[in-house]
This record gives structure tokens, sequence and C-alpha cells, in this order.
């Protein structure tokens, strides 16, 4: 080999089963479907809990994400 050449080294890319990844992506929906709920419905029209204090927890998050709240 000369001087200032270096070989190419072959990269293959990482294949991951779907039976691997399943789980993961099931888990982070519901958790990303719970933050929605708290986000968006909380404290409004289908509150679960009582009180406004989700509400205001959750208040500029509500505005940022575009969920008219008053």
């Amino acid at each position: 080999m000369r001087a200032g050449l270096q070989e190419k080294s072959l990269t293959l890319p990482l294949v991951i089963p779907i039976q691997k990844i399943l789980p993961w992506a099931i888990l982070g929906g519901m958790i990303f479907s719970i933050a929605m709920y708290f986000v968006g419905a909380e404290g409004g029209a289908f509150s679960s809990l009582g009180g406004m204090t989700v509400h205001e927890w959750v208040h500029d998050a509500r505005h940022l994400l575009g969920f008219p709240c008053h």
C-alpha cells in the first residue's frame, strides 16, 4: 500500500429484528398517549381528576402544542 492511501472498510447496516423493537415501540406509544392526555385533555371537558392542578402543571405545554385552554 502506498503512503497516504488507506484501505476502505466495508460497513454493514445494523439489522434489528422487529421482535426486539415492538415491545419498546408499544411502551413508548403508551407513554406518549398518557402524556398527550394530560397535556391536552386533563383539566378540560374530559377531566378524570378533580381540580385544576394537573392543568396548571402542563399549562405552558398546552399553549406550545396548540391546545386551547382559555
